[in-house]
């Protein structure tokens, strides 16, 4: 039986680059990377490589970057071509044609970051960051022609701590997952890991994120409004209304203090506003549209702030 594997790896994220390195350092053979076409970027809209696509180059492997590959027949004589005994699918981007789907006899194989059936979509870190889990994880499935419905492979999990956000988690379960992705082909190699189905019933949604995901609903406890923030780094981020103008919420916690919901109380240093359930927010840094991130005591000198007025799309 041979000991390794020929493979194509499908990525374009950071959070792709840490399974690409680890399949690269445990002497995988990765016959093509195929990432999305670099893109503007930033102010300047500078056109800038994927990160799978600047790891790949480092690695010294073949990079394609197709505008699509469902009916790309080139694409598609060059992939077969290689014959790959698996293809690892890890943020590509695009869905996966079925055409591709029967290519490879192991499959194609996806590490997502979370713990199948929750969180199907394309950002299980935000929203279970956001919707208060404590424990999220990584998994390993075959795909189908479903939204991450395929058979689970291997699974594993992650605690999330009170203070992880989605930018300090993503890192966390991108190392995770590259030894989860390893542990997965060499159990397959073996023949002794068996794919099981999802349980569909016990599925939740992580759809993509819009800008008016970030909108904080005052009406919402406060630690659902922290849960949000922290999870929807780094955007849409948490954002309301001032005195007519967007005022985004950099950090805050959540206080045991009953005001009305979006009322602004000054206690001391410290600047709250009312949310639901008789609880309140702390707010610590905030940026008024057009102006610099500043902390609370900075705002509240610098706009002259009242206990008594409003945030929120009525302020």
């Amino acid at each position: 039986m041979r000991n390794t594997l020929d493979l194509v790896f499908c990525g374009t994220p950071s959070f792709a680059v840490p399974t690409l390195e680890k399949l690269a350092e445990c002497g995988f053979r990765i016959a093509w990377v195929v990432t999305q076409p670099d893109r503007p970027k930033g102010r300047g809209l500078e056109v800038v490589a994927s990160p799978v696509k600047q790891s790949a180059l480092r690695l010294g492997v073949p990079v394609t970057q197709p505008e699509r590959i469902k009916n790309n027949d080139e694409f598609r004589a060059q992939l077969e071509d290689l014959k790959p005994d698996a293809i690892i699918v890890v943020g590509y981007g695009r869905i996966i044609p079925q055409w591709m789907l029967d290519l490879p006899r192991l499959g194609n194989i996806n590490l997502h970051a979370s713990l199948l059936p929750k969180y199907r979509g394309a950002a299980p870190i935000q929203w279970a960051i956001a919707r208060g889990e404590t424990v999220t994880g990584v998994t390993t499935m075959k795909i189908d022609a479903g939204l991450d419905t395929g058979d689970v492979l291997l699974q594993k999990e992650c605690s999330i701590a009170p203070d992880d956000t989605a930018e300090t988690l993503s890192p966390k379960l991108a190392s995770l997952g590259a030894d989860l992705t390893v542990e997965t082909l060499r159990g397959l190699l073996a023949g002794n890991i068996h794919p099981q189905p999802q349980n569909d019933s016990r599925a939740t949604l992580a759809p993509i994120l819009k800008k008016e995901d970030g909108l904080i609903d005052f009406s919402k406890t406060a630690a659902e409004v922290v849960n949000r923030l922290r999870g929807f780094q780094p955007w849409p981020g948490a954002y309301t209304k001032f005195r007519g103008k967007n005022l985004q919420v950099w950090n805050a916690s959540a206080v045991d203090r009953e005001l009305p919901p979006g009322q602004i109380e000054i206690a001391g240093d410290q600047l709250l506003a009312g949310c639901g359930a008789k609880s309140s927010i702390n707010l610590m840094e905030v940026q008024l549209e057009g102006k610099k991130r500043v902390t609370a005591a900075e705002f509240v000198r610098g706009y002259r702030l009242q206990s008594g007025e409003r945030l929120g799309s009525s302020a």
